[in-house]
């Protein structure tokens, strides 16, 4: 019995983490409500963000501001050997209110 439950409360987690995990968090570090990465500063601070496809970066400068795509490469998944430092933030909420 005990093994069943444990089964089960395994495919109910599995379930839920994946929920989220549907392009806007792929293909980057993000884990636990945390996205990595590294940047630049080009843009100035950055309140939040997430990953989406082909790892582009989506960052708000703020709680109230939009979300801005970063076309120009300012985001990036390794430090570039130039003038990138590493970020560890909070990852924003899905633009469609789900995960």
């Amino acid at each position: 019995m005990k093994r069943l439950m444990f089964l089960a409360a395994a495919g109910v987690a599995a379930i839920s983490l994946s929920a989220c995990m549907d392009g806007y968090h792929h293909g980057g570090p993000y884990a636990g409500g945390y996205v990595d990465g590294y940047y630049d500063d080009a843009y100035g601070p950055m309140y939040d963000g997430y990953w989406g496809d082909g790892d582009v970066f989506y960052y708000r400068g703020g709680p109230n501001d939009g979300f801005h795509r970063d076309d120009a490469h300012h985001f990036r998944h390794d430090n570039g050997g130039g003038a990138f430092h590493n970020f560890h933030a909070h990852a924003a909420p899905h633009p469609s209110g789900r995960g």
